[in-house]
């Protein structure tokens, strides 16, 4: 019993998250994580990469229409590892640490336990789920072959992006990286094998993302289970509904986010079917993976440093959330123009990976991922505001941003730029509901300053 409750020492989280603001150790600390979000993100580029170049475009379509479910599955994991983490490093600052343990494994065993329900109803309703996601007559054949995979390996995939977040809350954030790195890796060689090699189609293409997300989470349990050295590790779990509800309200904006992406891109995908059919939906599916690799620089930079905010929102320390808040901002300024300008130059690069040049898709992928970059102005401050109030256990400002952000702003622009723009009007939809967002981000950064003292 003595074992089970003891406290590291109290040096321990101080000497991982408390150190003095500056902008390098914030860029430092936060670096693993923005390397493992960007290596997700390129890895997570693989199957289309091989969909596109060793099947056809078709395929890479049935990905692109697939993915939204996926999403929305892992949105429930999102929703635990992001508000459990920012509920745990708190109690760690407040010396709460056999409560941090046992919460942190409860909601492990959650995680994985609402994965498996969520890929068995997939597995039940497969013909409901393929309309759900507007699959026509022609893309059906190809988007279940590519989904069927996805819900059965389902509960690795979410427990390994779960435990990723904890990493961080250990104050280990460059073991999380590698296992990302190694898993992508693993997707890497099997895709090459499984579809180039074996020619194992759009159901290889799923087997190699699902074991490669796999990795992460076979480390993370190992880890978690053996380590006794950190503050973090399995205990027996202590079912407290009012923690996971707590943990639910924190975390729902980020659940808000993914849930509110798979289905604008539901819609987004029906629209380009009707306008452009089966083109536009890969030309989009190359837009959205493009941005999502440069934005997940801003995800990686405000997930990273989530736990540091926690932390010191827990201690009471003001003055750190202050020059925390300020420098943040400053970063997150500089790297949406840094992103602009790259993605300007890397958008015929990353495009001819999919689709060679002269092509109807190539054409409207480089139109489509141009447009998009002018949301990079706004989604860097939207993003991290979203994470820091979640950070600050405030679920329920973080749910209002993420919900008008990500679902009202651009379901309103989608029902009305097309219709005026045609297909241009898609393209300009998610800037839109950036720059209408970013007035949201501002008014709470404003109206919260005095509350939480970061500014």
């Amino acid at each position: 019993a003595a074992s089970a409750t003891a406290t590291p020492p109290a040096t321990y989280q101080d000497a991982a998250l408390g150190r003095p603001i500056s902008t390098r150790w914030l860029l430092k600390f936060s670096a693993p994580t923005i390397a493992a979000t960007v290596s997700m993100s390129a890895f997570g580029m693989v199957d289309g990469i091989f969909a596109a170049r060793v099947i056809d475009a078709a395929s890479f379509a049935a990905t692109g229409i697939v993915w939204p479910l996926v999403a929305f599955a892992m949105a429930f994991g999102l929703m635990l590892s992001i508000g459990g983490s920012a509920v745990v490093a708190k109690q760690l600052a407040q010396g709460e640490t056999h409560a941090a343990r046992a919460n942190f494994t409860m909601l492990t065993l959650v995680t994985f336990g609402s994965s498996v329900l969520l890929g068995a109803l997939g597995l039940l309703f497969p013909d409901a789920l393929l309309g759900i996601i507007g699959a026509d007559d022609f893309l059906r054949p190809l988007a279940s072959e590519y989904m069927q995979p996805l819900l059965w390996m389902m509960p690795m995939a979410m427990v390994g992006f779960f435990i990723q977040q904890f990493f961080i809350t250990e104050g280990k954030p460059n073991l999380g990286f590698v296992l990302t790195f190694i898993g992508g890796a693993v997707n890497l060689g099997l895709n090459f094998l499984l579809i180039a090699h074996w020619q194992w189609g759009l159901r290889g293409a799923a087997l190699a993302t699902m074991i490669g997300y796999s990795i992460p989470a076979v480390g993370g349990v190992v880890y978690f289970a053996r380590n006794r050295d950190g503050a973090l590790h399995f205990v027996r779990p202590q079912w407290n509904l009012r923690i996971l509800g707590n943990v639910a309200v924190n975390g729902m904006s980020e659940m808000i986010t993914m849930l509110a992406g798979s289905i604008t891109g539901l819609v987004m995908n029906n629209i380009l079917i009707d306008l452009r059919g089966y083109e536009g939906v890969a030309a989009v599916g190359v837009m959205m993976v493009g941005q999502m690799l440069l934005m997940s620089t801003f995800l990686g930079y405000a997930t990273g440093i989530a736990p540091i905010i926690s932390f010191n929102y827990g201690k009471g320390d003001t003055d750190r959330l202050r020059r925390l808040f300020r420098r943040s901002l400053a970063i997150i300024g500089v790297a949406s123009v840094v992103s602009i300008v790259a993605g300007w130059f890397l958008a015929h690069p990353l495009t001819i990976i999919y689709v060679p040049t002269g092509t109807p898709i190539y054409d409207m992928a480089i139109v489509a991922f141009r447009f998009g970059l002018i949301g990079f102005l706004f989604m860097g401050v939207n993003g991290f505001a979203s994470v820091m109030f979640t950070a600050l256990n405030n679920g329920v400002v973080s749910g209002v941003l993420s919900f008008f952000r990500t679902l009202v702003f651009v379901l309103f622009m989608l029902s009305l730029l097309p219709a005026i723009l045609d297909v241009n009007g898609v393209w300009l939809a998610l800037p839109a509901a950036e720059l209408l967002a970013l007035s949201m981000s501002l008014v709470f950064f404003a109206a919260m300053r005095r509350r939480y003292g970061y500014a």
